[in-house]
């Protein structure tokens, strides 16, 4: 009996709220007004992010970075490169931890430790939060006070090598609409990730730099 009550509650807790969000815009934001935003999330990676912010400077494109707190740590470098190029720095917890399995003390805690560090490092406090993999929790849907919930329009499938660069164009030129948020990850060392899946993303993300006259906006 006692499982069938964790079931409920982790459903609760997690899935309902999840689902609520993915199937509308309930407290979280899922697009921009004018424009498409290019957000990345998981980094900074020592070895992706720089190539990245290379590639942005070069077409001379904003773009929103959603950093892991602990890399932002170990990699402080690379947060200050995004500020002093004009990049937004957003949230997406301390280390790559589900929403499902935090409990609100524990998610309270992963995000002020991120936003302690990004803040010693940049200045500013960040405002926006992108959570793992998109997943809410009941607590996480009552922040709107402390952070805007910035979800996506459409999310790739990026970290998956195996998807290749031509396909990974080809869904980026599908993306492109006005108002899209898209969601790219410029590292993969996070569980589920390719390692070197983002070295394609960067190939086909210059093609699409190349080739789309679009106005880019970070959020």
């Amino acid at each position: 009996m006692i499982y069938i009550w964790l079931i409920a509650l982790f459903v609760v807790y997690g899935i309902c709220p999840t689902w609520l969000t993915r199937v509308s815009s309930f407290r979280v934001q899922k697009r921009v007004n004018g424009g498409v935003a290019l957000t990345f999330d998981d980094g900074p990676d020592p070895v992706y992010t720089p190539q990245l912010l290379d590639l942005l400077k070069k077409y001379d494109v904003k773009a929103t970075f959603f950093v892991i707190g602990s890399k932002a740590e170990k990699y402080p470098h690379l947060i200050q490169r995004m500020h002093k190029e004009g990049h937004t720095i957003g949230l997406h917890h301390y280390y790559h931890t589900s929403n499902w399995f935090l409990p609100p003390l524990v998610a309270e805690w992963e995000l002020e430790r991120s936003v302690r560090a990004i803040e010693r490092i940049t200045g500013s406090r960040p405002a926006y939060y992108r959570p793992p993999w998109g997943h809410i929790n009941i607590w996480t849907l009552f922040m709107q006070k402390k952070y805007k919930i910035v979800m996506w329009t459409y999310i790739l499938g990026d970290w998956n090598a195996s998807l290749g660069v031509d396909r990974l164009y080809e869904r980026l030129m599908r993306s492109i609409e006005d108002g899209a948020i898209i969601v790219l990850h410029d590292s993969g060392s996070t569980f589920g990730a390719d390692q070197h899946a983002p070295q394609n993303m960067l190939q086909a993300l210059e093609r699409l730099l190349k080739t789309a006259h679009v106005k880019w906006v970070k959020i």
